[in-house]
């Protein structure tokens, strides 16, 4: 096979070691290969460094291991020409042979063959983007669970506050949970804290209040409560400070926001996770595949089998997911009307994966073209199918209850 590149560094990262491996072809086209291994301290990536730039390497590729290629990948950040992160299942070793030392090797032997593409990396400020708003999304699920918790505790409690409000976390539930923990447990008080609407309920409220609410559920129910306070502090500061950050790209998502299932967080969360930048994406279906929402292949002897969704970046591909349904939800939309003709052929969650994909390549041509998204609205399918063929199938449903039909095309 032919050598793509002359002159590899191949590194295999872990936890505290990395063994590096260069591959350089000299102008007798003899192949020199030098191994050494070093410690992922500061001072020791530094010697990596020092190591392959004496090694007169242009490409430096590895792993890509957990969490550990990071600072080994932000230590050699722009020292060398090329500097490559690959996906681990594309470079597995030949079984039998493995070593951190064959590993290293094999690494460097992939890549001068061009048997290897690299991943993408995005540039330093949307790293760091990403960090915020990958730990605002723990947080908000955080949040959600101990909403959860908080309703287990009363359930052990035989508060049934949810069989009557329609959350356990609303102003008027918040008020009467705080008065239960101040050791109110009178049904009919607690009831008559109900605001707006939930007074409508109160004879409702005050047989669900009616329970066995002890002096450890209201200390359980406290720590709960608080700590659903200090997350909505934490997200509201990492919301905060994600905005200024994304002032350069204020444009960007006002674009991706205008698509209707879209709000302006999974907006952050999507130029965050791309980077904003489609030109590293050559179509709609890459940056599709990419993000985990496109279908993968499988053909062997001339047959096809189904075998799912890609596997792919999946912050992103959650957040798709999310917007999609919200989507579904819309009303008079294209998004809604290709989830319900979906949904009724292949389900639900075919149709999910099919409105993320559809609107993630949206996302693309927006980014792309710098124009505001143009729904084409619920009727695009009735609009855009031929005539002929809409009134054959209909005419089959018809003649399916017994009824017989014929079709005669109107004169204009």
């Amino acid at each position: 096979m032919k050598e793509m590149l002359d002159k590899v560094g191949g590194l295999d990262v872990h936890r505290d070691t990395v063994v590096a491996c260069t591959r350089v072809r000299d102008p007798d086209g003899e192949v020199v290969i030098t191994k050494e291994t070093f410690v992922t301290t500061r001072k020791g990536l530094e010697g990596l460094a020092q190591f392959l730039t004496e090694a007169e390497v242009s490409t430096v590729v590895m792993e890509a291991t957990g969490v550990y290629w990071k600072p080994v990948y932000y230590a050699l950040e722009g020292l060398f020409s090329q500097l490559w992160l690959c996906n681990a299942q594309h470079v597995k070793n030949v079984p039998g042979r493995k070593t951190d030392l064959a590993d290293a090797e094999w690494l460097a032997d992939v890549a001068a063959h061009g048997m290897v593409r690299p991943s993408f990396v995005p540039p330093p400020e949307i790293r760091e983007l990403r960090e915020l708003t990958r730990y605002r999304k723990t947080q908000v699920d955080a949040r959600a669970r101990e909403i959860q918790r908080l309703e287990k505790v009363l359930q052990d409690a035989g508060i049934k506050l949810t069989s009557v409000a329609s959350s356990v976390w609303s102003a008027s539930s918040r008020q009467i949970i705080e008065a239960m923990i101040a050791g109110q447990r009178d049904p009919a008080v607690l009831a008559q804290m109900a605001k707006s609407s939930m007074r409508r309920k109160i004879p409702q409220l005050e047989e669900a209040l009616y329970g066995h609410f002890g002096a450890h559920h209201a200390f359980v129910t406290r720590q709960i409560i608080d700590h659903i306070d200090y997350l909505d502090s934490a997200i509201a500061a990492l919301t905060q400070e994600i905005c200024e950050r994304l002032l350069p790209f204020e444009a960007a998502v006002a674009l991706v926001s205008s698509i209707p299932g879209i709000s302006a967080i999974t907006a952050q969360v999507i130029i965050a996770e791309t980077g904003g930048d489609m030109s590293r994406f050559p179509t709609p279906a890459h940056l599709c595949a990419w993000a985990g929402v496109a279908p993968a292949s499988y053909e062997s002897a001339g047959k096809r089998r189904s075998v799912g969704a890609r596997h792919g970046s999946p912050w992103l591909k959650r957040t798709m997911v999310e917007a999609a349904r919200a989507a579904a939800r819309s009303k008079g939309t294209y998004s809604s009307a290709q989830y319900s003709r979906i949904a009724r052929r292949r389900g639900p969650n075919r149709a999910t994966m099919a409105v993320a994909n559809s609107m993630l390549g949206v996302v693309w041509h927006l980014l792309t073209t710098g124009e505001l998204y143009q729904d084409p609205g619920a009727n695009y399918f009735e609009t855009h199918n031929d005539p002929s063929a809409q009134a054959k199938r209909l005419s089959k449903r018809i003649e399916a209850l017994g009824f017989c039909v014929t079709i005669t095309e109107k004169v204009a």
